[in-house]
């Protein structure tokens, strides 16, 4: 069995049904990439998967266990998160920040380490925010925010990592590092599971993608054999035409062009 899984998930927020009966599961070793429309669920999903969310119905399963019957910190050493908004505690420093991230590994007879040193420090030179080490996060542009939470959640140093829309007030520059920084994190081994909008980059860096719509996942695989014009269309509700990424070969999503009307 997976280490990550999902059965029978009724997703709610009091009164508003997100999703019901949902079934998911995370392939171990996988860069799985969830996508869909806005309100779709995807965010929900990732929620319950990371324990921020309790199930209606249903439960999520890390290592064979239901996830909400784990210790708090146990849960922190096996599964990282990076959601997409994040409340920074009032004059907080970048290092300062960052260093939160080995709060799972703090014991009452082992408190800071060389150990928790050399990852913080790894986490904040992966994500190019060293020189940021003694800035004050508010004082800091949305983008480099975005780097600091990622830095925290790498110096948690767990073998799953969730990342809800990691590549939000990022520029093109940083959300190729970005994404690349987590195609490297695979590599290496780890778990990842991202919610990400842009279909391309979606297909560039998963090996599983999974495709949500009205809180159902309508399509899971390789992303080669997963996107198609006509899952586009029934989906998203756009036309597009599928290529050959010319760098990698991965999909690419053309949408179709605007009709012009002709003007003689």
């Amino acid at each position: 069995m997976p280490r990550l899984t999902g059965s029978g998930l009724t997703l709610a927020y009091d009164d508003r049904v997100i999703a019901t009966d949902l079934d998911v599961s995370v392939p171990d070793g996988s860069f799985t990439v969830i996508v869909g429309p806005n309100a779709c669920g995807k965010s929900t999903l990732l929620r319950a998967l990371a324990r921020m969310l309790r199930p209606r119905a249903g439960a999520v399963h890390l290592d064979g266990a239901v996830i909400t019957s784990l210790p708090s910190k146990e849960v922190a050493r096996r599964l990282g998160l990076l959601p997409q908004t994040s409340i920074v505690p009032d004059g907080i420093t970048v290092a300062d920040l960052v260093a939160r991230g080995r709060y799972p590994h703090q014991r009452l007879m082992r408190q800071w380490s060389r150990a928790d040193e050399a990852a913080v420090a790894a986490a904040m030179a992966a994500t190019d925010v060293t020189e940021l080490a003694d800035r004050i996060v508010d004082e800091l542009s949305g983008g480099q925010r975005q780097r600091v939470w990622l830095a925290m959640a790498l110096a948690q140093e767990t073998p799953i990592l969730l990342l809800d829309e990691p590549t939000t007030f990022l520029d093109i520059a940083h959300q190729i590092e970005v994404l690349d920084l987590c195609a490297d994190l695979h590599e290496q081994g780890r778990t990842l599971v991202a919610v990400l909008h842009d279909l391309n980059q979606a297909c560039r860096y998963a090996t599983h993608l999974i495709v949500m719509r009205d809180g159902r996942i309508v399509a899971e695989g390789e992303p080669g054999s997963v996107m198609t014009p006509e899952l586009v269309r029934e989906v998203f509700g756009v036309r597009c035409e599928i290529i050959a990424d010319p760098q990698t070969g991965t999909p690419l999503v053309v949408p179709g062009a605007r009709r012009r009307v002709s003007r003689v």
